[in-house]
Parts: C-alpha cells; structure tokens; sequence
C-alpha cells in the first residue's frame, strides 16, 4: 500500500485536491477532522486542552471554541503576548498520529494495494514526513489564500489577511514545502487546471513502489 502525505499552507486548497484524489479511487483522512473529535468533551486530548487553555476557551455547552482556541494558541494580532501554539501543537499532534496511524494499518490490511492519504497542514512542522512513502504539497497565491479564507469563514478580507499571516508564522514557507515534496500541485488557477494535475499525480503514482 502507498502511504501519501497531502499538505500545503493554510487555504491553499488541499481539502480540494483531497476530494479529487477520493473521487480517483484514493483512500483519505484528514488531521483536522481527527482533532475535532478529539477535542469533543470527555476525551482526554479536550481535558487537557482545557486544562492548559482554561475555561475561557469554552463555548456555554462545554465544548471548545476553536476560534477562541486559536486566539490562545497563536496569540491576537499585533499582540505582545507569546504565541502557545507549540504548547498546543504538544497535546494535539501525537494523538493525531497515533490516530492516522493506525487507520492506514487498518486500510492496508484490507487493501494491500490500496493509496492511503493523509491531508495534514502541518506534516513537515511536526517532522513526520518520514511515515508517508511519498509527499504531495498543494501551493497556490498568497493573495488567494486571503480570499479563500474570508470566502471560508465569513470575515472581510482585511481580517482574514490577518489571521492568515498569523497562522502562516507558526508554518513552514510554500518555498521550504516544495523542496521537500515529491509532487507538486498549483491551485492557484481553475478548479479543472487542478484536477488535471491531481489525475497527472494519481497515475504517476500508480504503480510505484513504497519506500
């Protein structure tokens, strides 16, 4: 079974391509769902970010409010206060892992020749590249990013321009990420121009050997 890494910056489009790749045949997980159920409440993951973040972060049900989280963790815009997303990312990633881990045992048992993905933003921060036999980064233009993300959550462009170069800091440049990968995918033009490279990819990959 083909273990592949699907990563990139935020917004770049990686949810997209991921899709793309299901629709081809490709098996996918995605970190940032993991992390949603982890940090429901009662799972040990949510007690600790609790314990750590405190009550503040709490929506009135109990349940995490992520945006107040990534207030926490990555600190206000133009703030003095010192980012905690490393205290965060400490309490999050390992059971991520764990998580996607033992997923792509369990599709390797069923599918030996199965294409397992995991679409993580993170994979080349957290050093764990090394799982995956190949590596696919998903790029696109900075100012893209800014408007996909204000499409996304609903926020002005001026504000998301913000919180994307706060989150951008605690990430690796697009430059850095696609010196490491094996595949590279532009989704800085049309959705069509996209899922013809994610098909160049899938076939380029048919058939290759895990390392």
């Amino acid at each position: 079974m083909l273990k592949l890494g699907l990563t990139g910056g935020i917004a770049s489009g990686k949810s997209a391509a991921g899709e793309m790749f299901v629709k081809l045949g490709a098996h996918l997980i995605q970190a940032d769902a993991i992390a949603h159920w982890l940090m429901e409440p009662g799972r040990p993951v949510y007690e600790e970010i609790v314990h750590r973040f405190g009550s503040s972060i709490l929506n009135s049900d109990r349940t995490i409010n992520r945006s107040k989280l990534a207030e926490a963790a990555f600190g206000r815009p133009g703030s003095p206060a010192q980012p905690r997303v490393q205290e965060l990312n400490a309490i999050v990633h390992p059971a991520v892992i764990r998580h996607e881990n033992e997923w792509m045992d369990d599709i390797s048992a069923r599918d030996p020749n199965a294409i397992a993905i995991v679409e993580a933003a993170l994979i080349l921060e957290a050093h764990t590249a090394d799982r995956f036999d190949y590596l696919i980064v998903v790029t696109c233009e900075p100012e893209q990013r800014v408007q996909r993300f204000a499409r996304r959550q609903g926020i002005s462009e001026a504000d998301a321009r913000a919180e994307v170069a706060r989150r951008m800091a605690a990430q690796i440049r697009d430059e850095e990420k696609v010196k490491a990968a094996d595949f590279v995918i532009d989704n800085s033009g049309s959705l069509e121009a996209t899922e013809t490279q994610v098909r160049q990819v899938f076939a380029a990959l048919r058939g290759q050997p895990t390392r």
